[in-house]
């Protein structure tokens, strides 16, 4: 089976895109990876993206077709991809098998989401659809409420303080500064976070991600392909994993677990040969700061209930043994949900390419770690320099 490289990554700035239509950020993003891995549109064979709620916030389905049809390449197979807050590293996950078993040479994949426009109430309505609309939506439960309810049994099976999670908050806010494409590019402080207007207790709004605009994208090729045509694709995907866990956070034995990332995890080191020792850099998925923790716990960094050491003592920091989220992480950059996975891959492929604003030195492997909804379902991916 042929592996899978990275020629070129691109993407929008997140935030609010008020002038800008789905379909435009899908194609600014799309157009930096094509200059970026100097490919042009007639070398695709497949464009696959990631989109959660555009049927819902655009009124617009077949997502991929659009796509493929504004990049002038209405010719190409297109899918688009829904897994919730997952999607596009779901996509990501789908393209690389299709290069592995030799069905595709050259992938667009990218992952888009315009929340703004719609209004805060249809966007909250929207984003319920992740969780079990007859269990959990139909008796108010929120995705604040229901990671209220994950983060306060974390508090109370752990050693962990409130203050120990704002932590998480304080470190990926100083991340973003650097991060041109970052929502928020100013740091905060404990005592900000502690003060914060309340959602669901204990969760308040610093210790939540914001809804965002945005697109990210790359271009994915096999190796024979990268070789023909003479890409400078350094940056191999090595191992993927994907799993799935119960809807319903009611049906789970253990609210502050997320089994599904832990099986995707397992099955991305067994791939990818990697141990987690020579992990030098990661992106997870901190939609609430809980979600950092319990992300470290499930990638194997910490022991279970451990993982909020990481930003409290500073080893998940820049200059920490392990930093994560050196793009600021979704709390920061942002979390338009669509494009969140493949947001990640261009993070991590910058820190391997040595041209992140954060850079890590020498990092030469890293992590992906997407989740959707309250974990029902979950891709990492490793990533490593390659010859």
């Amino acid at each position: 089976m042929d592996e899978s490289r990275i020629a070129g990554i691109g993407s929008t700035t997140y935030g609010k895109h008020e002038d800008a239509s789905t379909r435009e950020l899908l194609v600014e993003a799309a157009s930096e990876a094509f200059d970026d891995a100097d490919v042009s549109t007639d070398m695709i064979d497949a464009v696959y993206i990631g989109n959660f709620m555009g049927d819902i916030t655009d009124d617009q389905g077949h997502m991929g077709a659009l796509a493929a049809d504004y990049l002038g390449m209405p010719r190409a197979a297109s899918m688009r991809i829904e897994s919730a807050c997952a999607s596009s590293g779901a996509a990501v996950y789908i393209a690389r098998q299709a290069i592995a078993h030799g069905h595709s040479e050259a992938v667009l994949v990218a992952g888009v989401e315009n929340m703004f426009a719609t209004g805060i109430a249809k966007i909250t309505d929207a984003l319920a659809n992740a969780a079990d609309n007859e269990y959990e939506n139909a008796v108010g439960l929120t995705f604040p409420a229901i990671y209220a309810m994950m983060m306060r049994e974390y508090l109370r099976q752990t050693e962990a303080t409130i203050d120990d999670l704002a932590a998480i908050t304080v470190k990926n806010r100083a991340n973003g500064v650097a991060n041109p494409l970052s929502q928020f590019q100013t740091p905060i402080e404990l005592d900000e976070v502690a003060e914060a207007r309340p959602i669901a207790e204990p969760v308040n709004l610093l210790h939540a991600c914001p809804i965002t605009d945005g697109a990210s994208a790359a271009v994915i090729v096999s190796d024979t392909f990268a070789k023909e045509h003479d890409l400078d694709a350094s940056v191999s995907i090595s191992g993927g994993g994907f799993a799935s866990d119960t809807l319903a956070l009611q049906d789970r034995q253990e609210l502050h677990r997320t089994r599904a990332a832990e099986q995707a995890a397992a099955e991305a080191y067994a791939e990818s040969g990697r141990s987690l020792d020579e992990i030098d850099v990661v992106e997870v998925h901190d939609c609430f700061t809980v979600a950092e923790a319990l992300a470290l716990e499930s990638l194997g960094f910490y022991d279970r209930g451990e993982g909020w050491r990481g930003a409290a003592e500073g080893e998940t920091h820049l200059d920490g043994s392990l930093p994560v989220n050196t793009s600021g992480g979704l709390i920061s950059k942002g979390h338009p949900v669509g494009a969140t996975g493949v947001g990640q891959l261009t993070e991590i492929t910058k820190q391997l390419e040595g041209r992140h604003p954060n850079q890590v030195d020498g990092a030469t492997v890293g992590v992906t770690h997407n989740v959707g909804g309250s974990g029902a379902s979950a891709v990492v991916h490793v990533l490593e320099v390659v010859a």
